[in-house]
């Protein structure tokens, strides 16, 4: 096991992250956050409670996007998906959307997240946070545009994002 992140590295990279956002998004008024369940969603929790913190008194929507049943394996194999919670309590239509989830690998979940979108509106432009981008393991041609951290791992690690809440602490590690 090797450590990418640890819990200093993660909570700086956030950061980073968030001023990046705001420096393309202002004050948030046509953009939203969507963060995608359910690994997504840790990560999309800290970046929208740190860009509150960076900018008081602006009204930033959040909500949550489940694409269990957008999946194209969703009826594949033996594995039982078990559906998450979607909280998407206003419109995307011809707002900016960032989505957000921990780790880009294939490109299959974005493209699913992509299409469980467009059940709330069409948006004007989508954006992709990643917190870490495995960029020689695309199916998809799909690019993030805001990475925390970009690695290049074989096929036969894992990269495993640890939460406070979660797990007990904050960590990246790269598992063989």
């Amino acid at each position: 096991m090797k450590t990418i992140l640890n819990g200093k590295q993660l909570a700086i990279t956030i950061d980073r992250l968030c001023h990046q956002l705001i420096e393309n998004h202002l004050q948030f008024e046509d953009t939203v956050l969507i963060g995608l369940q359910p690994r997504g969603v840790h990560l999309s929790e800290r970046i929208y409670h740190t860009l509150q913190q960076l900018l008081p008194g602006s009204a930033i929507n959040y909500g949550k996007l489940d694409i269990t049943f957008y999946r194209d394996d969703f009826n594949k194999g033996t594995e039982l998906h078990v559906p998450n919670e979607t909280d998407i309590d206003f419109s995307i239509e011809n707002k900016k959307v960032v989505l957000i989830d921990d780790v880009l690998y294939t490109g299959r979940t974005i493209r699913s997240a992509l299409d469980a979108m467009l059940d709330f509106g069409r948006p004007a432009a989508v954006e992709l946070l990643v917190l870490i981008d495995r960029r020689f393991s695309r199916e998809l041609p799909i690019q993030p545009d805001y990475t925390g951290r970009t690695i290049d791992a074989i096929i036969s690690q894992k990269v495993r994002v640890l939460w406070q809440e979660r797990d007990g602490k904050d960590e990246v590690v790269l598992v063989e």
